[in-house]
């Protein structure tokens, strides 16, 4: 019922759209693509999108007699991130240009595969260099400088990864750009008690999340800096029933780069995070103190050290390297009851390589993958001891039909 609904609505959706264009002086352009993959792991990992967008290899979990449960291999075939999107362009407001942008994918959810998805959907005014938008698109932490992979993560955990609901203002010159977005969550969540993610977190602290850039840039190459502040309120009450209203305020630092001439893009990223598990990354806070009696607490949020580098070369044929590294730091102070994703992982590196035929409409590529995590125990700030390695190899093959 549900399919149907969203394909009829869909349908409704494109017909009324094309009649409101013609007859209001909209031009509009739809586009999308048919993407599948097919992946092998050499190991079971932490990862989303039914396996299709790789994070990390999971670590050890031992059986009576000492065999490793998750070094066990696997195989798939996805093809929800096929989408349909359309760009509109609409008449000016008081002298600003309009415009819109809807897409879909079929993603579903994390328990619910093969229904439709909005991935995007904003609306777009602009003037003399300066730009609002408001909706959902990609968190702008996300792309100020992004990576170039086939796989689905593009980066991910070294690279953020999220789209959000947003207020964004840019301003652009000829040697300038300057960003600045309030952004609320929708897709990912932040994670609070029990490891459990929700929205409330964010809506509840009142404040949305904050984020300002800088760059500089020329015909061919950007150097740019970041910044981005998030709060969030874990507990409205105690456990012992006392109202309390304790948050969890983490401070996000970034530089991103970029060269890009003829045939030849080499692009970097390195930022400093705090509790950005919302991110497809590792993070998370713990707990500093708790009051005996009404049970309220106090927190700190992890830090975790963030770095890549991506070099391509090519247009036909293109191929490239990325490498990532990721570092546990821990808390500034003392913590208990650790809560986030990787709590336990102390560093991680990945090093993959890829090639591409690309070809009008369509893209053949094919990606290695080696990631290896150090798991261990953390300590009293939060960082992780006596650590041992795991590693995953991951093949990729994506064909990709683009109209």
């Amino acid at each position: 019922m549900n399919k149907k609904f969203l394909t009829i609505t869909l349908i409704v959706m494109t017909v009324s759209l094309t009649s409101w264009a013609q007859k209001n002086d909209f031009s509009y352009k739809f586009y999308g693509q048919v993407r599948n993959d097919i992946f092998f792991n050499s190991r079971q990992n932490n990862e989303s999108v039914d396996g299709a967008l790789l994070s990390y290899p999971k670590g050890k979990d031992l059986d009576p007699v000492g065999k490793d449960l998750n070094g066990v291999s696997n195989l798939n075939l996805y093809n929800m991130h096929t989408r349909l999107g359309v760009d509109v362009n609409g008449p000016d407001l008081a002298g600003w240009k309009t415009s819109a942008k809807v897409e879909f994918d079929f993603r579903g959810n994390s328990t619910t595969l093969g229904i439709v998805r909005m991935r995007h959907a904003y609306l777009q005014v602009s003037k003399n260099g300066s730009s609002i938008i408001a909706g959902q698109t990609w968190h702008p932490l996300n792309n100020t400088v992004t990576s170039e992979l086939m796989n689905l993560n593009v980066g991910a955990p070294y690279q953020p990864l999220s789209r959000a609901p947003q207020i964004h203002y840019q301003y652009q010159d000829n040697l300038l750009k300057f960003r600045a977005a309030a952004i609320w969550q929708s897709m990912v969540a932040a994670m609070g008690p029990g490891n459990v993610r929700s929205r409330e977190y964010l809506r509840n602290s009142k404040i949305p999340e904050l984020f300002a850039s800088l760059d500089i840039h020329d015909e061919n190459s950007t150097l740019g800096v970041a910044i981005h502040f998030m709060s969030i309120m874990p507990r409205t009450k105690t456990d012992e029933g006392y109202k309390t209203s304790e948050r969890v305020n983490g401070l996000t630092l970034e530089a991103h780069g970029r060269y890009k001439k003829d045939l030849l893009t080499i692009s970097g990223k390195t930022f400093l995070s705090q509790n950005m598990n919302h991110f497809n990354t590792l993070g998370g806070y713990g707990v500093t103190s708790t009051n005996a009696k009404t049970g309220v607490k106090e927190y700190a949020p992890l830090r975790i050290s963030h770095s890549w580098l991506n070099i391509m070369y090519g247009q036909k044929w293109r191929g490239g390297i990325f490498a990532g590294y990721l570092k546990n730091l821990g808390a500034s102070k003392n913590v208990t009851e650790l809560v986030g994703v990787g709590t336990n992982v102390d560093q991680m590196a990945t090093i993959s390589g890829e090639m591409t035929l690309n070809i009008p409409n369509w893209k053949f590529g094919l990606e290695y993958n080696f990631t290896t995590a150090w798991y261990g125990t953390p300590n009293a700030k939060g960082r992780v001891k006596n650590t041992y390695d795991v590693s995953n190899h991951r093949l990729l093959f994506a064909a990709l039909f683009m109209f």
